[in-house]
């Protein structure tokens, strides 16, 4: 039965479809079986993955499917019984898509960068995760090795009692230039800093799965 991760933040630009897409693949990359679920209207991921039936061998399998309102809870009963991992990419306002997908996660992933900005539109999406009884971890996204500002937000979101992901994310050029070709970090520069990061933040998703 998959292990289902809804990757959410009610503000846009924070890099959700980014960091649900590259999990995905360094998932596969393990050899799990992944699906990865678009019901973001925007539909970046549906594009992502059109790119990526292009590219043949150097892409890692992955299931693709997308799904809107009430059709999101039987996509997802679909594709658990198959797949070790299921992926969301979720809208990034509190839309029912949003609520249902947040509602039927084992773990709500909330992708935010060191901003001010992030910092308080994840208020939303905490208090819709706690409304629904979920599991909520964050990870910081296109974050600085270090600086003032970082240990702020990583200090405002332990006294939220928000758990955080100790790998985080940087902002890299390679994450883009992959995502343009339809491949994740680790196909695009497997070696790259970049492709560790989502390596790293893959095995911690796979510890907290297991940790159940």
């Amino acid at each position: 039965m998959a292990y289902v991760v809804a990757v959410a933040q009610q503000k846009g630009g924070a890099g959700k479809s980014t960091v649900a897409a590259n999990l995905a693949a360094a998932l596969a990359e393990e050899g799990h079986r992944v699906a990865l679920l678009d019901i973001d209207p925007q539909a970046s991921l549906a594009r992502w993955h059109a790119e990526r039936a292009r590219r043949g061998e150097r892409a890692h399998r992955l299931d693709f499917d997308t799904a809107a309102g009430w059709r999101v809870p039987a996509t997802l009963d679909r594709l658990r019984p198959t797949h070790d991992y299921v992926i969301l990419d979720t809208p990034p306002h509190a839309d029912t898509e949003a609520k249902l997908a947040i509602r039927t996660a084992d773990l709500v992933l909330m992708p935010l960068q060191p901003s001010p900005a992030d910092l308080w539109a994840s208020e939303a999406t905490l208090k819709l995760a706690r409304e629904e009884r979920r599991r909520v971890a964050a990870v910081l996204n296109r974050a600085p090795a270090q600086g003032r500002l970082k240990s702020r937000i990583l200090a405002a979101l332990e006294e939220q009692g928000v758990a955080v992901l100790g790998p985080s994310l940087g902002n890299r050029v390679q994450f883009a230039n992959a995502f343009l070709d339809g491949l994740a970090v680790t196909e695009a520069a497997p070696r790259s800093p970049a492709a560790a990061e989502i390596r790293a933040v893959a095995a911690a998703i796979i510890a907290l799965g297991r940790r159940g």
